[in-house]
């Protein structure tokens, strides 16, 4: 299966999804979106994929979200798309790509709704949350 995680190593988050498709065994294709951001054109067409609007997609917590006002509800999309092409670090994160879909993958275990193979055995999160048991099940 062809994967694509747009990754930040810094996240937990980003981190733990990496660990799920991987724990399925599948190695993915790892954009590291802050050193090779997606064009204009594909952020519009993952977030259309995605069925999301643009602002969904916007991280505020630890990036120039505020200092740049984009919390204004007036400002369009292609101003928000403006500000993430501008400052990547505001493109929400780790999206992922499958042949099942696209999705930001927030919280980690969303990435299981788009994976075709099932897992290979136990997962915890870096918190030690347990995830998917022994047998490769998904805890509830």
């Amino acid at each position: 299966m062809d994967i694509i995680i747009y990754h930040n190593q810094s996240c937990g988050t980003s981190r733990n999804v990496l660990g799920l498709i991987r724990n399925a065994g599948i190695e993915p294709h790892v954009v590291e979106y802050l050193k090779t951001p997606p064009s204009r054109a594909l952020l519009q067409l993952l977030i259309s994929r995605m069925n999301s609007s643009v602002r969904a997609i916007l991280r505020e917590k630890g990036t120039p979200f505020a200092e740049l006002g984009l919390d204004n509800p007036e400002l369009t999309d292609g101003e928000l798309l403006d500000a993430m092409m501008a400052h990547p670090i505001l493109i929400n994160r780790p999206i992922v790509v499958s042949p099942l879909g696209v999705k930001l993958c927030r919280p980690s275990e969303a990435v299981l709704d788009i994976l075709a193979d099932t897992q290979r055995g136990e997962f915890r999160k870096e918190d030690g949350e347990l995830v998917i048991d022994q047998a490769g099940r998904r805890v509830a």
